[in-house]
């Protein structure tokens, strides 16, 4: 039986995240990626080992900014929110993201 394989193309990850913040404003790690998993029908599952280094690593950019606040149900999470800068650049990966799916739609035709 062929083994499947689960893992987001590396690069993808932050481009997920921003959209995800873009799209449903302010989120804790969890709802991040409970929200990617769901719009992706289950297709796509981010681990924590792979969240929370990128989220810590978008923050240092100044791509996000985050604040301790209680869940609903009633925990301390660390809320994430995207800057103008993480806004700016989730246009940038997405243009990316773009290029790069037209060129291998090219090979795939060919």
């Amino acid at each position: 039986m062929a083994k499947t394989k689960n893992d987001i193309l590396q690069g993808t990850l932050g481009l997920l995240v921003l959209k995800t913040l873009a799209t449903r404003g302010t989120l804790h790690g969890y709802a991040i990626t409970s929200h990617i998993q769901q719009v992706s029908a289950d297709m796509l599952r981010v681990e924590e080992g792979s969240l929370y280094p990128a989220l810590h690593r978008m923050e240092q950019e100044g791509w996000l900014t985050a604040t301790w606040e209680q869940t609903d149900k009633g925990r301390q999470a660390k809320f994430y929110s995207l800057t103008r800068r993480g806004r700016a650049e989730l246009q940038r990966e997405r243009d990316s993201w773009d290029r790069l799916t037209r060129g291998v739609s090219l090979v795939l035709g060919n």
